[in-house]
């Protein structure tokens, strides 16, 4: 309007138009004054009415000249109001006014209407059609056609030329415009073959057929069509030169639109075949010519145009046309019905009225019994209607979405119509009748928008997208029953750009007539969608997608019950989009999100099958980690175990980087960049465990429970998966083509789902279906009654093996997977897999790489040798590709397909493994019904062995080698060398040295360096690749270093040998001399230069050599990691962000390729990667915060100080090994070193990188890269790095000279004797760093014994005073004073030592107050400082005691309860307490405990309030009831708690001393149904794990630990007892009780009387501090070593609950069945004489007998547990792994505790990991050495324990493991002394019957009366005593304090009583005298035969 104002303002264009209108209107007048001008619209309408009155009358000047003249105002008038046209012309129809002059000028005689006048009216008209087209294109457009047909009627051809073009503009400006144009061009066309088809002359017809062809040289779309069938239609004239014009005209437009004739007019060809095959009889020329000109045979035509020719032909009853078709095609008019049905019918029922419908139903059967032969019986409209009625109505829903509203309502009649003609219910209308429909109506569309039946046009595919749009309305709500398969295809279509606004506002119409429970599933797929596809939307499509987004967080979320608003999680965060920001308002506010939670929720959808929605996660989680949880990852990532959400976001990450197939791509970018962010986590500090859902059919498919259960496994585990993730709706059909028949198979019918089924379904088919996942349902629901079809293609010959012959692994494995099915066995086996045939012939290999091994087992399982025999070709020809060297397949091909055969053989291997399990089992209990069945299973399992077996294992090993199979490869290795060794005698010149080499090699691929140690052992001579391989697993570069220079020197060209050697060079930092070496060896071998450009560039950029680092990466063919590296460091120098950004894309694609080839368990594997993508991510972290340093030197600081804390953390949490940390800390410093500015705090900053590197590469021994890095620190000013040169002196070993230098240092600063210097200025870093120095100082001075004790201690006051609120300054100073204390005498303990414990007790709260790291040093030992002191007359007299008490009683307060929770049965051995004073704050420490933790310290007081000591008893209960009373708790439920525990208490207490008389179970109903219904009473289950506290990683005092969750808060409670109680077959008959947690988990638990189970209480707390000491050391962590602990609660002294370990096996059975199957005995009278003469024997004898007589009759037969349990390579190394290490650690740990009676019983194994598990704990503390016959190992180490080690034995594994948990032992032997310190004061029972028996012995000797007054004092300070001594020798192994000396001269544990030959020995040394003792013959033979130490 604006533009119209302008122009309406401006003089000139006033002027211009008064001049125009007034010649128009002459000789009328307009009074242009009386016209204002101030309002545009008027002013504009007041002259088009003037004109319109005018030329109602005639010319005035009617010469030809004025007509002319006319003419051209009219056009220039046009032009002139131009301005109006957009928006105003049609308000003012100003197209339609100048008509009126037009049409005036054109009438008249030819006289004054000349050529040359009609030629102006033409050329006006088409100024008016060009300025005008809104007027022209109104809803009552100006009748130009009218005008336009006087020019084609014209006698002059000019005339008709011009009005052919003024034509082709009017079709033009129509075509262009909107949908209404279309219309137009409709009717013009309507009219021009009107004219056509008339009897005008055959000139204009000429000049009409000229202008169409030049219409379509340029015409598109709807406008090519009219024209194509306006010109086929004239090649039926009579007229040749017409027809011939016509033809000429085709060609013409075919060659201008560059197609052929046939793809011109194909896209037309439906109404173009109805118009030519329509009149095939009255015009036979029409279709001949058409078909010339389209180069097909009539017959051709006519049959491809069968669909779109027959509907009208027999609607309307062409009864003659049709029956010459029939004639033409050689086909019965029944075969052409039958075939085209539906479009027949279709057309039928859309036409007007019932009565033409009936008409042309009637003349189709009156047609087809005709003509058909033989008659067609009961032939009825409702039967022809029922064969096609999914297609008919498919084709009816297409025509709903027509724009046109006629034909849309024509098709809901046509639907009343069908549904009429098949059902009588027609009131109840037409959604019950669709509904039933629906499935195969939603199929078919969706075949339709694939092109399956032929290409479709976006127009059509439009229509059928409004069609299912009309369709959902139609049914409602229960559409939701399809809801899969109407997502897939509006996923599908909405990436189409032309389709995505159609396709939104199908999806909403969709959403909005769901239920809301129904929306729900579809909530993260649909905004995953939108958010993912936003920024390419079209502003209007993005309106529908707001609707859409909207119903969903508004309606939706307003509508969903409180407890279902978490569905709302599901919607991906979209808070980055401005648009959304309202809706995105509503949302947060609608769900409000812990962080924890909203991860988690993050990651289930990273997991999810669609790409989109997973896509869109993973860009979330990237936003999560890096901007708004940062401090969350952090903090979830620290400390010695990380959370478990680590591992799953790592687990997560990996997953999703293995996917393949469409989209993938984006994924692994995005995921690669959140494993940057994430860094390379820790792989020992986190659990990477995955599910697996394999299964294994045991029966061969002939158990039909089992085989339905596998029918239901595939669907849940694969074909569920694939069906809801593929875009392709193809193979969504094959899929639910297999799905439909598996649920058939399985009687799953739609009698589930309907609830007017009369059909009543068995309660096992109604259970297995309830028990499908709800994904699952809403999948497979619609498919109950579907009727999906597949057609089979033929397999083509195949020759065997098939392998050779495919090019690609998929080809293979889906060739060779179809052609098994064809084997399959007959029955259930053959019925389940021929469904699978067409589904796994696809581009997606899953579903045949799942079935695969299942099909391979039921054929071998299956008595047929050829099918067999063809099974071991192929699995033979594929491993013989692997090592054959001149193998043609591409490494893809190889790798895939030797996985494939792997994963194979290990299915068959699992199938032996449980068959042989289950095999006895069964026979046990079918004996009766004979054991047929039984010895099919037999001979089955057989064939499969021996199938196994005859695969050559050489060949195996070598091909697992050849593509990093290494375990397989170890495996098979290993047999062979056991197959040798056991040859009798070994095979001549057998030399194992080739195999040990090679078992070297593989455990360095497997990074087992323990493995390596072992072999090491082994091989006599190492070769030089040994030694190489031996330091390069270790970390010993230096030595590796000079091995490779040796190898140089004998082969100096050898490429290899230069690489190894540098990567020397790299990973010891030596870059100078690595850039030399490159150098040289490229001057003279300048082909190497692609190999050796990663090294190159490296040492390039490390030296800031940049111009060659340039010159390298510039070469594109280079893309090694490092190259990739160099180029983002290039990027950043540059600082040009696009060039960065791509940089980084491709770094990070290029670094994590080995992530996704290694799969997702391939965590450690692609370590390596994982760092290099970590390092990746902190180049762009440090390039962005220097880049954008704040401009005032604090905020600089700040910004430096921020980032520094984020690196700390993200090194803290990686792999702590100095190769990892130095390249991450290397890196860092060239990121620094970019800036080109250069900064004080960054100087800092690689100053302190320095000093780290400094750091590991000391702790790593690597001295001389440490003292270098140290002079760079020194060289950059670093802050403290004095502190490390004095470290570094002194671990080369120079104490002394390390303290000197650190006091100068020191003094020089200040630190030392200076008590004026001022703090204030100082950050709390510096204060931090100052009392750190402080404390080394005072540590080191304490250790040289030079120092007076006076002035160490000042030296730890200091420290503590430099930073207060520091735990280790605390703790240090505390720990100083208590070793005074402990060096005093007794007398001084008495007085000086008061002062010294309150200044102890007062050191450790606070440092307890204050940190953690050092809880289990601090807290124990202040409470038996405490507690001892209280309990001794003269300390708790003593002033200071009140103080102390005082000290404890605040401390309580202040330190955070789960600190003392970590004592807890040391605070409740000690309740008996006699000291009033101390037992108030006593009881106020339990009473705070159990308050804040009551559901875990209730079990651990249960002792003590049904304890049968009196006091103690008495005690704990007024703990309890002054607890539940208390006014604070009233209101919550935890007295409550306390009483339903109690009660569970008694009912166990209850059940522990039951009468059992001869019963062997009793029933919870009938004898304990209190304890029964205690069910869902939210009572913890006390599990080991549940009940042990996990400290925060951090200091307590920020607000991380806060957020902490000390005890998991996923802990199971009791749900369900069971009814069955299990009475054991033991002496004591203990109880066996069956509980199910609230995890689903079913526990085990064992109710013992006459027991004391407080020692196995506190030895599971002792092993839970060893556990948690394990975690805590690297080496330790790494290797995974650990306790098997398990649940054990003391109900009192007598009797307890202990947890059963499930999957369990003692080692003696296992032994035993191996023997039996050898024949050999466990016991014989031969074997008894030698035990009797080894026992009477000395030493010498018995070590002679044992070896010579008893071995030899019991070879090792162990290692076959390990391959029989666990055939699948993989898990048996994991399981060797597990047992070595967890049979070391307890064999230390029991070596401490003196724990015997290690028989084959008390030793379990665990069946799923091989686990050591050890029982029966009640020869402890060296009790086997008073037995009748003592023992003489310090644990069991018999042979055949030995052979579950394998090769290696003791060495390696066992030994290592060994070492380092008696050196961790050794060094925390404080805290783990203080667990047992409960002993002291809670005394086992068996300690208070040796002192009853004392007693009664004093009594007998002593005054009865006399000793009666002393009694209870003798006892207990005997109590004590005895105690004391049990636990003296433990504290001296501890020490390292050992005399190996004969068993007959130890006492404890090998501590002679005078200690004259006890030593401190060393940890290797102790562990070598430890493990000769326990395989000593001598020692083995000497004891107990029911010990059994030949086994």
């Amino acid at each position: 309007m604006s533009q119209t104002a302008d122009c309406v303002d401006s003089s000139h264009w006033h002027t211009t138009l008064q001049g125009l209108v007034s010649a128009l209107i002459a000789p009328d007048e307009l009074q242009w004054k009386s016209i204002g001008r101030k309002d545009p619209a008027s002013y504009m309408q007041r002259i088009l009415d003037k004109i319109k009155s005018r030329w109602t009358r005639e010319l005035h000047y009617s010469s030809p000249s004025a007509r002319a003249t006319l003419a051209e105002n009219v056009a220039s008038l046009a032009s002139h109001l131009k301005p109006f046209s957009r928006s105003q012309s049609s308000q003012f129809r100003v197209a339609a006014v100048l008509l009126l002059p037009l049409n005036r000028i054109v009438e008249g005689p030819s006289t004054e209407v000349d050529d040359h006048v009609r030629r102006q009216a033409f050329s006006a008209l088409r100024t008016i059609i060009r300025e005008h087209p809104a007027d022209i294109q109104s809803d009552e457009p100006p009748p130009v056609f009218d005008f336009l047909q006087r020019g084609f009627n014209d006698k002059d051809r000019s005339v008709r030329v011009d009005a052919g073009r003024a034509l082709s503009d009017l079709v033009h400006l129509h075509a262009h415009a909107t949908d209404k144009g279309c219309k137009f061009n409709e009717t013009i066309f309507m009219k021009i073959n009107g004219l056509l088809e008339s009897s005008v002359k055959d000139a204009v017809k000429e000049t009409l057929v000229v202008t169409i062809g030049s219409i379509g040289r340029d015409a598109q779309f709807e406008l090519l069509g009219s024209v194509v069938h306006c010109l086929i239609s004239q090649l039926g004239q009579d007229n040749h030169v017409l027809k011939g014009l016509a033809y000429t005209q085709l060609l013409e437009i075919a060659k201008a639109q560059m197609k052929s004739p046939y793809t011109l007019v194909s896209p037309y060809l439906s109404q173009i075949a109805i118009f030519v095959v329509s009149r095939k009889c009255t015009n036979p020329a029409l279709i001949h010519e058409t078909c010339r000109f389209l180069s097909v045979y009539p017959a051709d035509f006519i049959s491809v145009t069968l669909p779109n020719t027959l509907p009208y032909l027999f609607a309307n009853s062409e009864v003659k046309v049709i029956e010459e078709i029939s004639e033409d095609l050689g086909q019965t008019i029944l075969t052409l019905f039958m075939k085209h049905s539906h479009h027949i019918l279709a057309h039928v029922y859309q036409q007007h009225g019932p009565a033409q419908t009936t008409r042309s139903l009637t003349f189709i059967m009156n047609i087809i019994s005709r003509g058909a032969e033989p008659k067609p019986a009961e032939f009825t409209v409702q039967g022809m209607v029922q064969s096609c009625v999914v297609a008919l109505l498919a084709d009816l829903v297409v025509v709903l979405g027509h724009e046109n509203e006629e034909r849309a309502a024509l098709a809901v009649d046509a639907l009343r119509k069908v549904q009429r003609s098949i059902t009588s219910e027609t009131e109840l209308g037409l959604s019950p009748f669709l509904k039933t429909y629906m499935l195969g109506i939603v199929s078919s569309l969706n075949e339709m928008l694939q092109d399956v039946h032929g290409k479709k046009s976006f127009a059509a595919k439009k229509q059928i997208l409004r069609g299912l749009e009309v369709l959902i309305v139609q049914i409602g709500p229960h559409i939701h029953e399809v809801s899969p398969q109407i997502m897939a295809t509006l996923q599908t279509m909405f990436l189409v750009p032309e389709l995505a606004e159609v396709t939104l506002s199908t999806w909403y119409t969709f959403l909005s007539t769901l239920n809301v429970e129904d929306v729900i599933p579809h909530i993260g797929t649909t905004s995953a969608a939108i958010v993912s596809a936003w920024s390419t939307l079209s502003p209007s499509t993005q309106e529908s997608a707001k609707k859409c987004l909207r119903h969903i967080v508004f309606d939706v979320g307003s509508t969903v019950r409180n407890d279902t608003k978490a569905n709302l999680d599901e919607v991906v965060d979209f808070g980055h989009i401005p648009e959304l920001s309202a809706i995105y308002t509503q949302l947060q506010s609608v769900r409000i999100w812990d962080p924890r939670a909203h991860l988690q929720k993050i990651l289930d959808r990273c997991s999810s099958n669609n790409i989109t929605v997973a896509q869109v996660a993973l860009s979330e989680l990237k936003n999560f980690m890096k901007n708004n949880q940062a401090s969350l990852i952090q903090n979830l990532a620290a400390g010695d175990a990380f959370d478990p959400l680590i591992g799953s976001i790592q687990l997560t990450l990996f997953q999703v980087v293995t996917r393949d197939g469409e989209g993938s791509d984006t994924l692994r970018q995005l995921a690669f960049e959140c494993m940057g962010i994430l860094g390379a986590v820790d792989p020992d500090r986190c659990d990477l465990t995955s599910t697996d859902t394999k299964m294994i059919v045991r029966n061969n498919f002939e158990d039909d429970a089992e085989a339905k259960s596998f029918a239901l496994h595939v669907i849940q585990d694969v074909l569920v998966d694939a069906f809801r993730s593929t875009s392709d709706i193809k193979y969504q059909g094959h899929l639910a083509y297999t799905i439909q028949e598996l649920l058939r198979l399985c009687q799953f019918s739609t009698a589930l789902v309907s609830s007017e089924s009369t059909t009543s379904v068995s309660a096992w088919v109604r259970n297995r279906w309830n028990g499908f996942p709800k994904h699952v349902l809403e999948t497979v629901t619609p498919l109950l009654g579907a009727k999906f079809k597949a057609s089979h293609k033929e397999l083509p010959h195949l020759p065997s093996p098939i392998y050779p012959h495919q090019k690609t692994y998929r080809e293979w494995v889906q060739l060779w997977t179809a052609h098994l099915i064809t084997k399959a066995s007959e029955g259930m086996a053959q019925e389940i897999f021929g469904v699978f045939r067409s589904a796994v012939r696809n581009k997606d290999v899953g579903v045949a790489h799942h079935i695969l091994p299942h099909l391979v087992l039921n054929i071998l399982a299956s008595e047929n040798d050829d099918d067999t025999n063809g099974i071991i070709q192929e699995l033979t020809a594929v491993l013989k590709d692997q090592v054959a060297p001149d193998s043609l397949s591409t490494p893809d091909k190889k790798f895939l397909s030797a996985q494939a055969v792997f994963t194979l053989l290990d299915h068959l291997s699992a199938y032996v493994r449980v068959q042989r399990q289950d095999l006895p089992k069964k026979a046990e209990g079918r004996r009766s019904r004979g054991n047929s069945e039984s010895m099919i299973r037999q001979q089955q399992l057989i064939r499969v062995d021996s199938v196994l077996s005859s695969i050559d294992h050489e060949l195996m090993a070598k091909a697992a080698l050849q593509c990093r199979a290494h375990a397989r490869s170890l495996m098979n290795f290993e047999k062979q060398i056991v197959s040798m060794r056991e040859r009798q005698p070994p095979p001549p010149g057998s030399d194992f040295t080739p195999y040990y080499e090679r078992l070297h090699e593989i455990y360095a691929q497997l990074d087992q360096p323990d493995g390596m140690e072992g072999m090491s052992t082994l091989i006599l001579s190492p070769s030089l690749e040994h030694q190489i391989r031996q330091h390069e697993s270790t970390g010993r570069w230096t030595a590796a270093q000079s091995c490779w220079e040796v190898r140089l020197q004998q082969q100096p060209d050898n490429l290899d040998f230069h690489l190894g050697l540098l990567r020397c060079l790299r990973n010891l930092g030596h870059f100078d001399t690595l850039r030399t070496h490159v150098q040289g060896v490229l001057v003279r071998n300048p082909g190497w230069q692609s190999v050796l450009a990663d090294f190159q560039v490296e040492s390039a950029w490390m030296i800031g050599a940049w111009d060659d680092v340039h010159s390298i990466t510039a070469n594109t063919e280079h893309e090694g990691p490092s190259v990739v590296k160099a180029r983002v460091l290039l990027a950043m120098r540059s600082g040009e962000l696009q060039q960065i950004e791509e940089s980084l894309r491709r770094a990070r694609l290029v670094l994590g390729a080995p992530i996704a080839a290694s799969g997702p368990s391939g965590h450690r594997r692609a370590y390596d990667a994982l760092v290099d993508l970590h390092m990746i991510h902190e180049l762009e972290l440090i390039h962005d915060a220097v880049s954008s340093l704040p401009p005032s030197s604090q905020g600089r600081k700040s910004a430096i100080a921020t980032l520094s804390q984020i690196l700390s953390a993200r090194l803290d949490r990686t792999l702590p090994t100095f190769r990892v940390h130095e390249s991450l800390l290397s890196m860092r410093r060239t990121a620094f070193s970019l800036s080109t500015v250069s900064r004080p705090s960054i100087t800092s900053q690689i100053g302190q990188s320095w000093l780290a590197s400094a750091k590991i590469a000391r702790k790593a021994g690597q001295w001389q890269t440490a003292y270098s890095a140290m002079l760079q620190a020194q060289y950059t000013n670093a802050r403290f790095s004095f502190m490390e040169s004095g470290k570094l002196v002194r671990a080369r070993g120079e104490p002394l000279r390390a303290l000197q230098e650190l006091e100068n240092s020191m003094r020089i600063l200040g630190f030392v004797d200076n008590n004026a210097v001022d703090l204030t200025r100082e950050d709390e870093q510096s204060k931090r760093m100052k009392a750190k120095a402080q404390i080394l100082l005072a540590r080191w001075m304490n250790e040289s014994d030079r120092y007076e004790a006076s002035y160490v201690l000042k030296q730890f006051q200091n420290a503590a005073d430099s930073a207060p609120g520091w735990e280790s300054a605390y703790y240090h100073l505390g720990h100083f004073q208590d070793q005074c204390y402990r060096n005093l005498s007794a007398d001084d303990k008495s007085s000086r030592g008061i002062k010294m414990n309150f200044q102890t007790i007062k050191c450790f709260t606070e440092a307890a107050a204050h940190g953690n790291k050092f809880v289990y040093q601090t807290i124990p030992r202040l409470l038996t400082l405490w507690l001892d002191m209280g309990e001794r007359k003269v300390p708790a007299e003593n002033p200071l005691f009140d103080k102390i008490n005082t000290v404890v009683a605040s401390s309580v307060d202040t330190i955070p309860v789960y600190k003392w929770f970590t004592a807890f049965p040391q605070i409740v051995s000690r309740i008996g307490h006699p000291n009033r004073v101390v037992y108030l704050v006593l009881s106020k420490l339990i009473s705070s405990v159990i308050r804040e933790y009551p559901n875990q310290a209730l079990w651990f007081f249960a002792s003590v309030v049904n304890s049968t000591k009196p006091t103690r008893q008495q005690r704990g209960r007024t703990i309890l009831d002054q607890l539940k009373n208390s006014p604070v708790n009233t209101d919550s439920s935890f007295p409550d708690l306390i009483t339903s525990l109690h009660a569970m208490i008694d009912e166990l207490l209850r059940l522990c001393n039951y009468p059992i008389g001869d019963r062997k179970t009793l029933s919870m109903r009938r004898d304990f149904p209190k304890l029964l219904g205690m069910k869902e009473c939210n009572i913890l289950i006390p599990l080991q794990s549940s009940l042990t506290v996990n400290l925060p990683p951090v200091s307590s005092m920020g607000h991380r630990d806060r957020r902490h969750n000390v005890f998991d808060p996923l802990s199971p409670t009791f749900t369900v007892f069971y009814d069955e109680i299990e009475i054991m077959h033991s002496l004591a008959k203990p109880r066996k009780i069956t509980v199910n947690g609230s995890d689903g988990i079913k526990y085990m638990f064992l109710a013992k009387p006459k027991d004391d189970l407080r020692k196995d209480a506190r030895l599971m707390d002792f092993n839970g501090i060893i556990n948690k000491l394990l975690k805590t050391n690297s080496e330790s962590r790494r290797r995974q070593l650990h306790i098997r602990t398990y649940g054990v609660v003391a109900l009192n002294e007598e009797c307890g609950v202990i947890q059963w370990v499930p999957n369990t096996i003692p080692v003696r059975p296992v032994l035993l069945k191996y023997y039996e199957t050898r024949n050999i005995p466990a016991w014989s009278k031969e074997l008894n004489d030698v035990t009797r003469r080894i026992k009477d024997g000395s030493d010498k004898d018995a070590a002679e007998l044992f070896v010579t007589k008893i071995l030899p009759e019991f070879p090792p037969v162990f290692h076959e547990w390990f391959v029989e349990t666990f055939p699948e390579p993989s898990v048996w190394l994991v399981s060797r792994l597990n047992y070595g290490r967890t049979m070391a650690v307890m064999s230390m740990v029991g070596f401490i505790l003196g724990l015997g009676d290690r028989h084959c019983e008390n030793i379990l194994l665990d069946t799923n990991n091989g686990d050591v598990v050890h029982v029966d704990f009640n020869c402890l503390f060296e009790k086997g050495k008073t037995l009748d016959t003592p023992e003489r190992v310090p644990f069991r180490l018999t042979q055949n324990l030995v052979d579950g080690l394998g090769v290696t034995g003791i060495e390696g594994v066992f030994r290592i493991a060994c070492e380092i948990t008696m050196q961790l032992l050794r060094d925390n032997k404080d805290p783990l002394m203080s667990v047992l310190d409960a002993f002291i004061h809670d005394p086992l029972v068996e300690w208070e019957d040796e002192t009853r028996k004392r007693q009664r012995e004093r009594r007998n000797a002593k005054d009865k009366d006399k000793d009666k007054m002393n009694s209870a004092a003798v006892k207990t300070a005997d109590l004590r005593l005895w105690a004391k001594s049990a636990l003296r020798p433990i504290e001296r192994k501890l020490k390292g304090l050992y005399s190996p000396t004969n068993v007959k001269e130890r006492t404890y544990g090998g501590i002679t009583r005078g200690g004259e030959e006890e030593r401190e020995i060393s940890t290797s040394n102790l562990v070598q005298m430890l493990i000769q003792e326990a395989i000593d013959p001598a020692n083995l033979g000497k004891m107990y035969p029911g010990w059994a130490a030949w086994h």
